[in-house]
Order: structure tokens, then sequence, then C-alpha cells
């Protein structure tokens, strides 16, 4: 089963965690459903939903605590088994407040079945005064199999009013086929002292930055001109928006099937004035390539 793969690797860092949570989907009778759940300390999952007629369950996870603090550790683990499907959000915003001494670490592991789809679609993360934030994603992905990801990292409130007071967020996301193959190593770090950053058009100005990744069969480079055609029309509707996509490559010895095409997938980045405009882009890719592999609309995870 999937799910022992994910306990093995929760198992394997053992270290005593703030929270935790480990999740096992699977299709069962035209439907999607939880067959394993296993909690610890701060972390919970809601009463799964069904948002629309897929049978696929949002899955929601909670931080009861109401945000991260200087040392915290949590360990997120989700599981899809074959032909299964799961949307992964959360009840709110992530908020890392001053970390004085440690760092806050997040570690969390996806794994993907044969023909199952997993959509991780957390709110923003909000870095607050003299934050350090590490989080490290693990996605293996079957061939034949679909993820998406996204994150948005949005600047917390400080006493001076300013923007980007956090010490450091660093945001490492490894795709990766089941036996080892490397699709894609994505590691965003944001210092807002680095002059890097403010060079590159961050600070000031666009203050939000988000990032989608995906992989899916039904992805080709027809579908990222496609993207990049909705990224463009949106960098000249909204003022301060840049966005830009970049195709995927199956690692060297994997299959490419039928598609005729080597892209395993695309990630998109979105430097935005605000939480919004970064959001809705990002939700627009992610409905653009639902479209390409099922019936499911827009996501509307109905929060607010």
């Amino acid at each position: 089963m999937v799910i022992d793969a994910v306990t093995r690797t929760g198992a394997a860092h053992d270290v005593e965690l703030t929270g935790g949570l480990l999740l096992q989907v699977e299709h069962r009778g035209g439907r999607h459903v939880v067959t394993g759940q296993r909690h610890q300390g701060a972390l919970r999952l809601l009463r799964p939903l069904y948002l629309d007629s897929s049978g696929q369950p949002c899955l929601t996870v909670v931080n009861p605590g109401g945000g991260y603090v200087g040392g915290d550790r949590y360990r997120l683990a989700v599981a899809v088994g074959s032909e299964a499907s799961a949307l992964v959000t959360t009840q709110s915003a992530t908020k890392v407040y001053r970390t004085p001494g440690r760092a806050v670490v997040q570690e969390q592991t996806f794994t993907v079945g044969a023909g199952g789809t997993l959509e991780v679609i957390p709110d923003p993360l909000i870095a607050y005064q003299d934050a350090d934030y590490l989080q490290r994603t693990e996605v293996v992905v079957s061939p034949d199999a679909r993820a998406v990801l996204t994150d948005v990292v949005t600047p917390g409130w400080a006493p001076d009013g300013s923007l980007h007071r956090w010490s450091s967020v660093l945001l490492r996301t490894t795709l990766a086929r089941p036996h080892g193959g490397l699709i894609s190593l994505d590691t965003l770090h944001l210092v807002p002292d680095d002059d890097a950053v403010a060079d590159h058009g961050f600070l000031p100005g666009r203050t939000h930055l988000g990032t989608l990744l995906a992989v899916a069969p039904e992805i080709d480079w027809a579908v990222i001109e496609v993207v990049h055609d909705l990224l463009t029309k949106r960098e000249a509707e909204v003022t301060g928006l840049r966005a830009g996509v970049t195709g995927l490559a199956e690692p060297a010895g994997v299959a490419q099937g039928t598609r005729g095409s080597a892209a395993a997938g695309l990630a998109v980045r979105v430097l935005g004035p605000g939480t919004s405009a970064v959001e809705d882009l990002l939700l627009d890719v992610h409905a653009a390539l639902r479209r390409r592999w099922g019936n499911q609309g827009r996501l509307n995870a109905r929060k607010y």
C-alpha cells in the first residue's frame, strides 16, 4: 500500500514534532475516500467535503494553534492511491511569527499512484517580522498520474509598517518519478535584505510571490503555450503583475508514451501587487489544467 511508504518516510526522521498528519486516499465504489489517517500534536483534518460531482474529497488541514513560532516542526504526508483523487488545502493562511533562535520547519511528502490526481492548494504563507521559515516538499508522481501544487508568499505585519521584514523564507520542492528520476528541483529563497531580491523586482511594488508546479500526462508544449498566453493577457490587465512559465522535462530513461513530447509538466512563477492578483492567476492556471484532464471547474473552496 502507498501509505506504508509514507509511514516509513515519516519514521525515518525521528524528531519531536509540533504537529504531524498522515493521510491515505483511495478510489472505492466510484468515490475517493480517506482510508487511512494518523495525526500528532497540532495538525488536524476537518471532515472531508465534496465540492462537486467528481467524487474528489477536499481535505482541509487545520492548525488549532493559530500560527507557527520558533522551533516548530511540522510534517504532512499524503498518499493518493491508484485512480484516486484528492484536493488538499488549509483552513486559513499559514502565519509564521518571530522565530528567535530556530527556524520553523515544515516537511511535506506527497505520493500519487497510477492514474491518480493530487491537488495541493493551500492558503498563503504570511511571514511576519523576524520570521525564519523552511519548507521541504517531496512529490513522487507516477508517469500516468497528476499533481498540482501552489504556494503564495505574503508579507506580514511589522511594527514600523514596512513590508518584507522576515529573516528568511526558503521553499524547496522536489518532483520525481517513483524509481528516482528527477523532474524538477525548485528552490525559492527570499531574504529581503539581499540586494539580488530587490534587483529582480520583488521589492518594492510587487509585494507577493506565487508558484505553481504541475506534472500530468496531459501537459505538453501546446498546453504550456496556452498557459503562457493566459499569463501574458493577465499581465496586460493588472498593473504590477509579472509572470512566466517554463516546461518541465521527463527524466532521462522515462518512457514518453504516445504524447509526442518530452514535457512532464510545467512551472509558473508570479510576482504581483497583492494576494488576490496572484491567487486569482494561479487558480486560473489550475482551472486550465483541470479542463485538460476532466470536467471539474475553477476551484471554489468555500472558506469565506
